[in-house]
C-alpha cells in the first residue's frame, strides 16, 4: 500500500524527507527556531524547495545559524554573503537576517528563550487542525497575524503573517498535515 502524504511534497526525495521527518514536528530549540525564521524569510517570493536545496549552503554561509555571530555581521560580511551563489543573494533578505539575529537576542534576553516567546501565540501547545486537503490550509491565521504584528513591533524584518504561518507550520506550532497524511495521526496529541 502506498504511503499517503500531504500533496504539497510531491515526489521530490528532498521534499519528502523534509515532510516525513521535520515539517510539523514541535520544535523548542532556539537555534533551530532561528534557522527556520531566517529560511522562511529567505523563501519570500520563492518556493520552499528552492530554499531546502540551498539549506546546507545557508548553514555554511551563516555560521551554522549561530545567532550571536550573525548579530555581529558587518557590511563586509554582508557583502561577501551577497556574492555567495549558494544562498538567495538578495540584499534586503541578508540584511534582515542580521537585524533578526539582533532582535532575536533581545527577545531571548527578555523571555529567557525565543521558544518561550514564540510558542505563546498557540498557548504553548501545537494547534491541531483537521484539513482534509491542501486547498483547505490557510496562508495565515489570527495567530500568525498576532505573531507577525509583535515581531514587526520588535523590529524584525520579513515576518509578514504568511511567513509567520509557514514558520508555525514548519516548527510544529500547528499540525497542518492533511488528515489523510500518515504524519497527521503521528503528530496529533
Amino acid at each position: 500500500m502506498k504511503t499517503r502524504r500531504c500533496a504539497w511534497c510531491g515526489d521530490d526525495p528532498l521534499y519528502r524527507s523534509y515532510h516525513d521527518a521535520e515539517w510539523g514536528v514541535p520544535l523548542h530549540d532556539d537555534q533551530a527556531l532561528f534557522e527556520f525564521l531566517i529560511l522562511e524569510g529567505a523563501q519570500a517570493g520563492l518556493s520552499w524547495i528552492t530554499i531546502l536545496r540551498k539549506r546546507e549552503n545557508y548553514r555554511a554561509a551563516f555560521d551554522g545559524f549561530d545567532v550571536a555571530r550573525i548579530a555581529r555581521y558587518d557590511a563586509r560580511k554582508m557583502a561577501a554573503l551577497l556574492q555567495d551563489p549558494g544562498i538567495v543573494r538578495n540584499r534586503l533578505k541578508v540584511e534582515a537576517a542580521v537585524t533578526n539575529a539582533q532582535r532575536f537576542l533581545e527577545v531571548q534576553s527578555e523571555f529567557g528563550s525565543f521558544d518561550a516567546f514564540v510558542w505563546q501565540f498557540v498557548d504553548g501547545r501545537p494547534k491541531q487542525n483537521r484539513w482534509r486537503n491542501i486547498a483547505d490550509v490557510p496562508a495565515s491565521t489570527p495567530e500568525s497575524d498576532a505573531m507577525s504584528r509583535e515581531l514587526k513591533r520588535r523590529g524584525f524584518k520579513f515576518v509578514g503573517s504568511t511567513i509567520c504561518y509557514a514558520h508555525m507550520q514548519a516548527t510544529g506550532m500547528v499540525n497542518d498535515h492533511t488528515t489523510d497524511c500518515f504524519r497527521y495521526k503521528e503528530l496529533s496529541l
